[in-house]
């Protein structure tokens, strides 16, 4: 006889979890009194909000590729946690949001704090269960795992109603859970061969949910042994190796335009892992629907995402990485008339990564810069929305699987609490979070969590003292007419000393790199806050160019 508190942790002990995210509420009180059993298995993280909880349990489902787990509790726990369960179901991530509920004589009452989190999740989860009795706890924490990780992985949501988890009952003990991933058949990689070998101006595009690192080692020899341009998905740009000279770039938000036309005029276009979002297809542009003048070949674990918008020539469902080990062991096409293109295409990503001249106070390419050749090559650099990304996009150049975490879903707020997840799941890489000024505040009460536990993450606030994407889109359509866009900022970093980290203030480019130097020696965090014109409002664009 067990508790559903006791059988929901066992189930994660089971699995394989070693962390948790959470905001404690007495909705689930069951459930920390049964991870106390389990201290030495399970890590408990304290956060301080349910957003930036759910945000790190998202990073850390991105890194581990297991389901990041968040505990948070009913109505207001629930609905601040929202945010990063949409940010795993738009980036693919495996997750597994546990809410505590009202207990079953409430429901249906509007009792405190109750939603039906069935209709609340509906379009932003895998799937949504409540469980009413306890003796199927281990069936429905059996299925979630095995839902979050199948095909497209995606957030789990399941409610746990007060009264279920401290009622015992006799039921199984929980299994671990056998993920079936499709396999790759010698047809459709025969089929995949044959039209490669007829292309005239092949380009591979990779990225995606369920990304792995022997992904992109069976990537990099299918590559070479074939001279294969290779470009990135939006915000997977640590799917290849940056300074292959295969590379040719990535496809997202301020992409080289040449490589656009690459992807416009691919003979054919391989498309290896991405679900060919907004994003990386250029509000759906780079493609015509339903069907592509390109030649397309798409491959997915999910059949439904294969044809969802754009109708493939090829379309192959198979697991990313076994489809790319099948494609290593392939013969190699004999006749590439498009080895010097893809040449050309590094030549061209480079130069398009290398900043220009400045005469700003502070140049954010120079910036990027010295970031790049000063950070080890496994250092995590995490994002989240906004103008000054275009920089970290563009400049800096990733290395190695598992080196950058950022919110395909555009989301606000995500790198600070991304970075925490980051460096406690691998305290000895190096973590970098870069936020815009109106970003950084979204989630900065998650650096009492980095303080809590010893995280020591660089923190990079790039300040104009606006909401700089917002205000790019006003200033196109509304010239002039500024409303809403402006921010008052405090002191960053007295914000971070405040919580026992250091703070340094950069103004210059030249102080940049000592200010660096600096807050990469200490064993405490830091914060560096760069403080730019705000005319400087994206790579290669000055916001009186489009208000003038």
């Amino acid at each position: 006889m067990r508790t559903g508190g006791q059988m929901v942790v066992e189930a994660l002990v089971a699995n394989g979890i070693d962390r948790v995210f959470c905001v404690p509420g007495e909705s689930y009180l069951a459930v920390l009194d049964a991870l106390y059993d389990v201290s030495n298995k399970i890590h408990v993280t304290v956060c301080r909000q349910e957003g930036g909880a759910a945000n790190m349990a998202e990073a850390y489902g991105k890194l581990t590729g297991k389901p990041g787990v968040v505990i948070v509790t009913r109505g207001p726990g629930a609905t601040n946690a929202s945010i990063g369960v949409h940010t795993g179901f738009q980036d693919s991530t495996p997750m597994i949001v546990l809410i505590g509920q009202v207990a079953a004589y409430q429901a249906d009452r509007e009792a405190f704090q109750e939603i039906d989190y069935r209709r609340m999740f509906g379009q932003m989860a895998k799937w949504v269960a409540e469980i009413n009795e306890t003796s199927r706890v281990p069936e429905y924490m059996s299925r979630a795992f095995q839902t979050a990780v199948a095909g497209r992985p995606g957030p789990v949501v399941l409610s746990l109603p007060e009264d279920m988890l401290s009622t015992k009952a006799d039921a199984p003990e929980t299994r671990p859970v056998t993920i079936a991933k499709p396999g790759v058949s010698e047809s459709d990689v025969e089929a995949f061969r044959d039209r490669l070998a007829k292309g005239k101006r092949p380009l591979v595009l990779v990225g995606g949910g369920g990304w792995s690192p022997a992904a992109s080692e069976a990537l990099t020899v299918f590559a070479e042994a074939n001279d294969l341009p290779v470009a990135c998905a939006f915000r997977r740009q640590d799917s290849f190796d940056n300074l292959h000279p295969l590379y040719a770039g990535h496809v997202g938000i301020g992409a080289d335009p040449k490589l656009v036309e690459r992807v416009k005029t691919a003979d054919p276009l391989v498309v290896i892992g991405p679900r060919l979002g907004e994003m990386t297809t250029a509000d759906y542009e780079l493609l015509s629907s339903p069907h592509p003048t390109q030649s397309l070949i798409h491959v997915h674990p999910s059949g439904e995402e294969l044809n969802r918008v754009f109708a493939a020539e090829l379309p192959i469902q198979a697991d990313v990485t076994k489809f790319l080990q099948a494609c290593a062991e392939m013969p190699v096409i004999e006749t590439r008339a498009w080895a010097d293109d893809a040449k050309a295409a590094h030549a061209d990503f480079m130069t398009f990564t290398t900043p220009p001249e400045s005469d700003s106070a502070v140049s954010m390419g120079r910036v990027m810069e010295i970031v790049r050749d000063t950070l080890p090559d496994d250092a995590i650099i995490t994002n989240g929305a906004g103008n000054y990304a275009g920089w970290v996009h563009r400049y800096y150049r990733f290395r190695k699987p598992g080196t950058q975490l950022a919110p395909t879903s555009g989301a606000m707020g995500y790198g600070l609490p991304a970075a925490v997840a980051a460096k406690l799941k691998d305290s000895n890489r190096v973590v970098v979070s870069f936020s815009g000024d109106g970003c950084f505040q979204m989630n900065c009460q998650e650096i009492g969590t980095a303080m809590q536990y010893g995280a020591k993450v660089l923190f990079i606030v790039v300040n104009n003292s606006m909401y700089g994407t917002i205000r790019v889109h006003q200033e196109k359509r509304f010239p002039g007419r500024i409303s809403g866009t402006d921010i008052v900022n405090p002191n960053f970093p007295a914000i971070c000393e405040a919580y026992g980290g250091k703070g340094f203030l950069v103004k210059t480019t030249e102080q940049f790199e000592g200010a660096l130097t600096e807050a990469l020696k200490g064993d405490h965090m830091a914060l560096i806050e760069i403080q730019i014109d705000p005319d400087d409002i994206s790579p290669g664009l000055k916001l009186s160019a489009i208000n003038g």
